[in-house]
């Protein structure tokens, strides 16, 4: 594979680490990091990984550099993409990509034009026990998959973010923010589209933010008839063993299958996948790294090789994020209790 040079346009949130990490692993070289506002984590990643933080833009498109990794604020991250395929840079931009409708209409045809290759972090593909739960599911060891359920706390520290995370216009809300994953592996996990979603949106804390919302729940219904619960909240105690006891549920015709994506206190901290079939007793599983990494996947679809994810991949599991969005009914019990 040819040595690529690199850069970073938007250094907002610190998932950008990885997509970094795994380049200069693979001997790419940064090029540095340009973001409007370089104090914080912008800063902090420029120091870990030795690379310069710069002043202009228009640097980080240089002749040499043919990539990009962006993290920008997450309503701005569309503006770049459209600079990038102006330049001729291939992207991998940080979930979500877009943050609205008539920005996915954007995302579309910057995506159906085909003159760069857009990728976004879809990372959980790319978790091992995730990614065993898939061979599982292809090996039909649960029968026929009835129902899935995804459950997804975070750690707000709400102290240590930045003003527009909390602003539905600029973050997209925790719906668009969180919930892209859990879409995009209903997809991968079912093979199956989706039809569509019911839901609520809960506001519990923070009145001064009055555009950001704590907790979102959805049923969602795919085409092949699964139906699947989605669940995500701001609300893991400070005192937790992690930023968010993620979980994964599967239920099938002839077994189940639970992944506690952030172990457990009391088994072990390691990610654990456990399963119980009609003829196998509980268990935990041992899992299986996928052949590569999000960003070697990234790597492949440039260079015209097979990918796990494509740009068909992340239309789609945006707009039925957007689309369960748009859709979703709103609790404010922030002040008077109030239901709209």
């Amino acid at each position: 594979m040819k040595k690529h040079v690199f850069s970073i346009i938007g250094c907002q949130h610190a998932h950008i680490n990885r997509f970094i990490q795994e380049m200069l692993e693979l001997g790419h070289e940064c090029a540095g990091i340009y973001d409007p506002n370089p104090a914080g984590i912008a800063e902090t990643v420029a120091d870990k990984y030795g690379v310069s933080l710069v002043s202009s833009m228009e640097d980080m498109l240089a002749p040499e550099i043919d990539i990009v990794g962006c993290a920008a604020i997450n309503n701005q991250k569309i503006d770049i993409v459209e600079i990038c395929e102006r330049k001729g840079k291939h992207i991998m931009v940080d979930k979500p990509i877009v943050t609205c409708r008539g920005d996915y209409h954007r995302l579309e045809m910057l995506s159906r034009r085909r003159i760069i290759q857009i990728g976004m972090l879809l990372t959980e593909r790319f978790s091992p026990p995730v990614y065993t739960l898939k061979k599982q599911i292809e090996r039909g060891t649960f029968g026929r998959i009835v129902s899935i359920g995804m459950r997804k706390p975070h750690l707000l520290s709400s102290n240590e973010r930045p003003h527009w995370f909390f602003s539905k216009e600029q973050s997209g809300g925790i719906l668009i923010d969180l919930l892209i994953h859990d879409f995009d592996l209903l997809r991968w996990l079912t093979g199956s589209e989706v039809v569509g979603s019911e839901g609520y949106l809960a506001k519990n804390i923070l009145p001064d933010h009055t555009t950001f919302y704590d907790m979102v729940g959805l049923q969602v219904l795919l085409e092949n008839g699964i139906t699947a619960q989605l669940y995500a909240d701001w609300h893991t105690p400070l005192s937790s063993w992690t930023w968010g006891d993620c979980r994964i549920f599967v239920s099938g015709t002839e077994g189940s299958a639970e992944l506690r994506l952030k172990g457990d206190p009391f088994v072990s901290k390691k990610p654990l996948y456990m399963h119980v079939t009609n003829q196998e007793a509980p268990s935990i599983m041992e899992v299986a790294a996928p052949p590569c990494t999000i960003t070697e996947d990234f790597l492949n679809r440039i260079h015209g090789k097979k990918s796990n994810i494509d740009a068909e991949d992340i239309l789609a599991a945006t707009l039925a994020t957007i689309e369960a969005d748009e859709r979703v009914h709103v609790i404010n019990l922030s002040e008077r209790g109030q239901v709209r």
